[in-house]
C-alpha cells in the first residue's frame, strides 16, 4: 500500500449523537481499518476496557506526553484531557492497516487537519436536541450534572460542523451507517489516492 492510500477518518459529534456505535460498526465492516485509541484522564465507564476504548492515565502522565510532543492532537473536554498519540498512526501503517478512525471532538479535528491536511472529517448530528437529551439521560453511568454539562456543550460543538467534509444525521442507525459506509468507499476511490493506478497503466 502506498502512503497516499492510507485513510485518516475523523468521526466527531456532540456527546450522545452515536458516533462511537457507528465507529464500532464501521470497524466490523472494514476490518482493515484501525480505531485510534486515545489517551484520556477521565474515569472509565462500566463497560470500558483500558487499551481498547481508551488509554486511561492520570493528569500528570498526560501532561508529560504533551511536554514531550507525543500527541498529534489533544484537548480538554468537559474537564478531562483527551489526546491521540503519534505512534497510533505509525503502528497502524506498520501493521498493514489501510486507514485509521479517530473518535474526537472539533478541537482535536482542527489540530489533526492542521498537521495532516489529507484527513477526512465526518460530523454526526442527532435528529433533534430533544432526542439528544433523551439519549444522554439514557446513559446510566452519567450523573445529572454531567448530562446537563454535555447537553449545554452540544450547541457549541454543532456550531463547528463547517470544519468537516461530511455531515450526516443519525436519526436511523442503519440509514446513518449506510451513508458512513458510502463515505469510506468514496474516499478510497478518490483520485489522489488512486492516481498511481492510472499512472502505472499509462507507463505500461
Amino acid at each position: 500500500m502506498l502512503p497516499d492510500e492510507f485513510l485518516l477518518l475523523i468521526l466527531s459529534s456532540p456527546s450522545g449523537a452515536g458516533k462511537t456505535t457507528l465507529a464500532r460498526k464501521l470497524l466490523e465492516t472494514f476490518p482493515d481499518l484501525r480505531f485510534s485509541v486515545s489517551h484520556t484522564t477521565r474515569r472509565p465507564r462500566a463497560n470500558e476496557v483500558d487499551g481498547r476504548d481508551y488509554h486511561f492515565v492520570d493528569r500528570p502522565a498526560f501532561e508529560r506526553l504533551v511536554a514531550d510532543h507525543g500527541f498529534v492532537e489533544w484537548a480538554e473536554v468537559h474537564g478531562n484531557l483527551y489526546g491521540t498519540c503519534l505512534h497510533e498512526i505509525e503502528n497502524a501503517k506498520a501493521a498493514g492497516c489501510t486507514g485509521m478512525i479517530f473518535d474526537i471532538d472539533y478541537q482535536g479535528a482542527r489540530q489533526i487537519r492542521a498537521k495532516l491536511p489529507d484527513v477526512t472529517g465526518v460530523f454526526i448530528l442527532p435528529p433533534s436536541m430533544a432526542e439528544l437529551e433523551r439519549r444522554l439521560r439514557g446513559r446510566a453511568s452519567e450523573t445529572e450534572d454531567v448530562v446537563k454539562r454535555r447537553f449545554e456543550a452540544a450547541r457549541l460543538e454543532i456550531e463547528h460542523y463547517a470544519l468537516f467534509d461530511y455531515v450526516l444525521v443519525n436519526d436511523d442507525f442503519e440509514s446513518a451507517f449506510a451513508t458512513l459506509r458510502g463515505i469510506v468507499l468514496a474516499e478510497r476511490a478518490r483520485r489522489t489516492r488512486k492516481a498511481y493506478v492510472a499512472e502505472s497503466l499509462l507507463r505500461s
